[in-house]
């Protein structure tokens, strides 16, 4: 299993639109993520759940959209700029599992680590 060191988790922002894996919308509560486009992979991890560490903490979640590195300040991406490079973008309930909470800091942005699971 290989092990991907990188900047950090972000917190999710609306970008407008259902997710890029399977065109649906996911609940604040549901453990998911986007990877930046050189992870997503041209949806090559869609559905895969990933393993992420940070805080001390460890939690999985599945991979179900892209945070678009290319492309950007668009209507189709709510106007949004690029995600940057070597990005999981987490949902709410990530943020949880992790034990950091919109009053810490550091929610927004944390260095973590992740690795695929399956």
């Amino acid at each position: 299993m290989k092990q991907h060191k990188h900047d950090a988790v972000t917190a999710c922002g609306d970008g407008g639109g259902a997710g890029a894996c399977y065109g649906r919308f996911y609940p604040d509560t549901q453990r998911v993520v986007a990877l930046s486009t050189g992870w997503y992979n041209k949806g090559s991890r869609c559905g895969k759940i990933i393993t992420i560490r940070g805080n001390g903490r460890t939690t999985t979640a599945q991979v179900v959209d892209e945070c678009d590195s290319v492309h950007g300040c668009d209507a189709e991406h709510a106007g949004q700029p690029p995600c940057r490079n070597n990005i999981v973008d987490g949902s709410p309930a990530v943020w949880k599992a992790l034990g950091v909470f919109k009053n810490d800091p550091r929610y927004g942005e944390m260095k973590i680590s992740w690795s695929n699971l399956y």
